[in-house]
Parts: structure tokens; sequence; C-alpha cells
């Protein structure tokens, strides 16, 4: 098969447009198989509705890691470009989008280490499982208030593999046998990375969100007195 490029495809994407994008992947899943034995058969410019279909949802889990909008489009090409050499290979015991983000996810890694880039480390130490599930809580208020740029910005200070994790499980929806797959440890080891993503999560967003809180009673104050 001829490879083409692919970096016409990627620019920045909105949340809002990853979920409508991330439940039509879900609806058009079930042909993917049929596209990719017509890309084997002969038929290479099928593989375009493949990238069409989930080159956003590619493109923002490598920015996710990498933090850097030029390299992320780099390693989202690179992951099309060898899952393109590589689909021979697809055989059909995952969805195709869980081994496009392994590939995706094991190519992020490869940069990492190639430039020794991380976060540092968010401090855990006054977080509790009820400051998770207020967290959550939170982030449905945020979302249903269309304020999702908070949970971005916070998740932007995260370190790689952390972002990475908890926007395939608020972005993507993925499940723990799903994720287990991507990245290649057992389900209930994801559980336990999970709550720990969403332990450095709530921190941040404790942060972020108090002084929005104060401000807010201070408001409610003025207007009383």
């Amino acid at each position: 098969m001829m490879v083409t490029s692919f970096s016409k495809y990627f620019s920045p994407i909105s949340v809002t447009t990853v979920k409508i994008l991330s439940s039509n992947g879900q609806m058009t899943a079930n042909n993917d198989q049929h596209l990719i034995d017509q890309v084997i058969s002969g038929d290479t410019a099928v593989f375009s509705v493949l990238v069409t279909r989930y080159k956003d949802l590619v493109f923002t889990l490598t920015l996710r890691m990498l933090k850097n909008k030029e390299e992320a489009e780099e390693v989202a090409q690179d992951t099309f470009i060898k899952a393109y050499k590589s689909l021979q290979k697809f055989k059909g015991d995952s969805k195709f989008s869980t081994w496009l983000y392994k590939i995706a996810y094991h190519n992020c890694l490869d940069r990492l280490k190639l430039y020794k880039k991380e976060r540092a480390l968010v401090s855990m130490e006054t977080i509790t499982e009820p400051n998770i599930k207020i967290t959550d809580n939170a982030f449905e208020q945020l979302a249903r208030a269309e304020k999702r740029q908070t949970i971005l910005e916070c998740m932007e200070t995260l370190p790689t593999k952390d972002s990475f994790l908890l926007t395939l499980y608020y972005f993507e929806e993925q499940s723990l046998e799903e994720i287990s797959h991507i990245i290649g440890i057992k389900p209930n080891n994801v559980k336990v990375k999970l709550f720990r993503s969403r332990k450095k999560l709530a921190a941040v967003l404790r942060q972020k969100l108090e002084p929005e809180i104060i401000e807010s009673y201070e408001r409610a104050g003025r207007k009383t007195s």
C-alpha cells in the first residue's frame, strides 16, 4: 500500500466536538471492519474515511500527552501512518478505535522518552474520595454550563499519562477493559491508576474552583449589604 500524508487532517478541536465525534464514532464503529477489508483489498482511498472518523480524537489524545500542538500533530499523523502500514495485523479482537488509540499512546511514550518530558507532580495529600466525588459533580456542572475549558486548563497541568487517561475516561468514555487494552495493563490496575489520576485532577480543580466559590459568596454579600 502507498503511504500518503495525513498532516492536512489535523487541527485543534473543541471538547464539545470531541463528545459529538465520540458518539458518532460509536455509532459507526460497526462498519470499521468493512472499510478495513476494502483497504486491504486494494481500495486504499477508503482509509481516508477512517482518518476523518478518528483524527480529532487521536489528535486530542496526543495533545493531552505531549502538551504541544506541533508535536501532537506529528505524532497523530505518524499514528495513522503506522496504522495504515499495519492494517493487515488488525485482528478485530477489539474495536478499531481502541487499537488506534493504543498506537497513539505508544507513539506518545516514544516521543516523551526522546525528549524526556514530564509535568510536575500535583500534591494529593489533602484529596480524599469525597473530594473526587465533589470534583466529578463540579465537572458535570461545568459541562452543563459549557465551562469545560476549566477542566481542560486543569488537565494541562497534570502529568502526561494522567491527562491521557482522563481524556479516555471523561471525553472518550472508554471502559476499563478498553483502556486496559490501550495502555497494556490489567483492568484492576487501570482502576487504581484512574483513581490516582482523578485525585490529581481533584487537587487542581480544587485550587481552580475555590477562588470562584469565594468570589460568588463575596458578590452575594455585596448584594445583600
